[in-house]
């Protein structure tokens, strides 16, 4: 397994595993890639400085706090993302396709401000990051896509 530093066209710092160098590479050219904040399919390798096993007994930076159970930390992830998901699903307003519009009315007082989710296309959500307007994508799983909160 190997973890590169990636970024998106949009300048979003974020890592992937691979499988292997090559494995990243035939991802990268089938554009299977994306951003998981804003969808991008313009994913690069960021600079990272590797760790280099040469043997000797000092374990690289960082891992010493974990000990023998340093996977283990990852264990639950799956767990918390669905949980976040779960509380933004019910502490938003679900505005649907008018989501570019109603974003827009609230960042420009012409609504009450409140927390919304909705749907836009990639054009869509460009042109809202170019007005100044903060969104993100957020990864619903299929079997949330049709819960009302």
């Amino acid at each position: 397994m190997i973890v590169f530093n990636l970024t998106c066209g949009n300048d979003h710092p974020f890592e992937g595993w691979f499988g292997s160098a090559a494995d990243f590479e035939r991802q990268q050219e089938s554009a299977l890639l994306s951003c998981p904040l804003c969808g991008s399919k313009r994913v690069s390798k960021a600079l990272h400085a590797p760790y280099v096993n040469t043997g000797g007994t000092p374990k690289p930076p960082g891992r010493e706090r974990h000990g023998k159970d340093a996977v283990g930390q990852y264990a639950n992830v799956a767990d918390e993302v669905a949980q976040l998901v779960e509380h933004l699903l019910a502490n938003t307003d679900d505005v649907g396709d008018a989501f570019p519009e109603e974003a827009r009315k609230i960042h420009y007082q012409e609504a009450p401000e409140r927390k919304i989710r909705g749907n836009a296309s990639r054009e869509e959500v460009k042109d809202l990051r170019e007005e100044g307007i903060e969104i993100m994508a957020l990864p619903i799983p299929r079997h949330l896509l049709g819960k009302r909160h």
